[in-house]
């Protein structure tokens, strides 16, 4: 053992391998031995620990790294991945209730009562909508769409992506062309006269695209969920919101009763 952080195993040292050094520290991580944010023993040190070669440790941490369990700093220390995931509860998420309450929208609520710090950067602007944004809106390819496109912070860190769409139709000449973090009592579509009626949720989990791992500063291995609600007045779609949430930092919750 080396500084009551890491145990010895009971392997022969002729048997360890990479992949068995991978295993017993992931199963340390995961039941806690070794905590979110501790700094792993030196490769030197586990080498010794396992009686391997440093080659051999090197190669069971990076598998650890490309699982997103480990992350590297400068210096080549390495430490175990220290991001404190949030509950986003999606049975709640854009009930009204909140906001007939708050200036706030309902995520930042939702953040709020958790006890961390939510922070949203926002960009409006229109475009042409391209084929599956018309879709899911169920306009023609090439119509306008209202585009309003956040970046969510908690305590400071990337932690979501979420881009709302909206026809041009119903969005121009509104407050969903207003810069900045926009909310209104019950909800901007409410207020403007396009209540949404049903909501319908898709949900995919891909590993990101190199804009969004830049964008969320995700380290090597780390998978995301794309969430994308589609929002229905009476006639049909009128907004359609696309999520993307690191899988590290969120567990999706939802209510259903039976």
């Amino acid at each position: 053992m080396i500084g009551g952080m890491v145990r010895c195993m009971t392997t022969p040292s002729s048997k360890v391998t990479a992949r068995s050094i991978a295993d017993d520290l992931r199963d340390q991580i995961r039941s806690g031995s070794l905590a979110p944010g501790q700094a792993l023993p030196t490769t030197k040190e586990l080498a010794e620990n396992y009686g391997v070669t440093m080659k051999t440790v090197s190669s069971g941490v990076d598998l650890l790294k490309s699982e997103g369990l480990v992350v590297g700093e400068r210096g080549g220390r390495r430490r175990v991945r220290a991001d404190r995931p949030i509950t986003w509860n999606l049975t709640k998420f854009e009930r009204g209730q909140r906001r007939d309450t708050t200036a706030m929208d309902d995520w930042s609520t939702s953040i709020k009562e958790a006890g961390r710090e939510p922070e949203q950067h926002v960009k409006v602007f229109s475009k042409d909508a391209g084929t599956e944004v018309a879709g899911w809106l169920s306009l023609m390819p090439g119509a306008e769409v209202v585009v309003r496109e956040r970046s969510r912070l908690v305590d400071g860190r990337p932690f979501q992506l979420s881009t709302s769409y909206f026809p041009g139709t119903i969005a121009n000449g509104t407050p969903l062309t207003e810069p900045g973090d926009v909310s209104m009592p019950g909800g901007i579509l409410k207020a403007i006269g396009h209540p949404q009626v049903r909501v319908r949720d898709e949900i995919t989990v891909r590993m990101p695209t190199p804009e969004e791992t830049d964008r969320l500063d995700l380290p090597p291995g780390t998978p995301v969920a794309q969430h994308v609600r589609i929002g229905y007045g009476e006639q049909g779609p009128i907004r359609v919101m696309v999520t993307i949430a690191p899988g590290d930092r969120h567990v999706m919750v939802y209510e259903l009763e039976v």
